[in-house]
């Protein structure tokens, strides 16, 4: 027996609600009555055949089957976006340079480019892995179009497009956060991060030293896994095979960390301009379960 079909429309109010906090909001953002609104949420409660939302007093509050079918709603919604922007847009072609960090280019950029191949596949995307504080230096320059990076890093420039819990890692299988001065291992000095946890621990009171630098979050990982030394991530960062700590364990919590887009005020092309959206979009987008944005 076929299943029955999800209507567009309905998830996008879906979302709208979860958005905006409540259904008179959401009414207003997807310009339908409050009434038109719980309408589709009944008529998708049905579809689905589970309650998405539950009353609380005089609030609708949303269930956990709604908030499993809105992980699918934001990305059937940003798919569809996807299609007619492909179909409806002219096609673009040109050259955009993009810098970011190597963590995120390993975690966020094959989504984003999965996807901008599809709706743009003639435009060339020239890719450069540098720390967020050379970025910087190169977006001011003019070198680099756009850049995804450590918001702290370069200061008030950028639009924060993401925010994650910083987290303290080590390996599961040593024992390095018990030494008695603690060995981090952290990128150079200008890292926002590394200055986040040396910070930390001086308030503690936490005997600590640097004992591997290097912009690599590649390298860095390479010390936790082998029981080296203890580090700093975001929260999408933690890979299999980390062990997170916290108060528990003796380790302060950590502020968040901001992360940016960054664009050169020379780059004002379409084809920029496309990028830019897709990064922004893909990120907002970002899979909670996998971390990783979805293709």
């Amino acid at each position: 027996m076929p299943y029955p079909t999800l209507d567009t429309d309905q998830l996008k109010t879906l979302v709208a609600i979860a958005d905006t906090g409540n259904f008179t909001r959401a009414a207003s953002e997807v310009n339908k009555t409050q009434a038109a609104v719980s309408m589709q949420m009944r008529r998708l409660e049905e579809t689905v055949g589970r309650r998405l939302f539950a009353k609380n007093g005089r609030v609708n509050r949303m269930t956990a089957d709604g908030e499993h079918l809105l992980e699918y709603a934001r990305r059937i919604v940003a798919l569809s976006n996807e299609a007619m922007t492909a179909f409806s847009e002219p096609e673009l072609a040109g050259h955009v340079r993009i810098g970011t960090p190597d963590d995120y280019a390993e975690r966020f950029l094959p989504g984003i480019f999965a996807r901008f191949a599809r709706t743009h596949p003639l435009v060339e995307v020239d890719i450069t892995c540098q720390s967020s504080h050379v970025l910087q230096r190169r977006i001011n320059a003019g070198e680099i179009d756009l850049a995804i990076a450590t918001h702290a890093d370069c200061g008030a420039h950028g639009e924060v497009i993401r925010r994650e819990k910083l987290c303290w890692v080590s390996s599961p299988r040593h024992k390095v956060e018990e030494q008695p001065v603690l060995p981090l291992a952290a990128g150079p000095s200008t890292c926002s991060w590394r200055q986040s946890a040396t910070h930390a621990l001086d308030v503690i009171n936490r005997p600590h030293r640097i004992l591997y630098t290097s912009p690599s979050a590649t390298a860095l990982a390479a010390a936790v896994f082998t029981g080296l030394a203890v580090t700093v991530l975001p929260e999408s960062g933690v890979r299999p095979g980390m062990r997170r700590l916290g108060p528990d364990d003796g380790f302060p919590n950590l502020p968040n960390c901001d992360i940016a887009l960054l664009r050169a005020q020379n780059a004002t092309s379409s084809s920029v301009d496309a990028l830019a959206s897709h990064v922004i979009e893909s990120l907002a987008n970002l899979d909670a379960a996998t971390h990783q944005p979805w293709l």
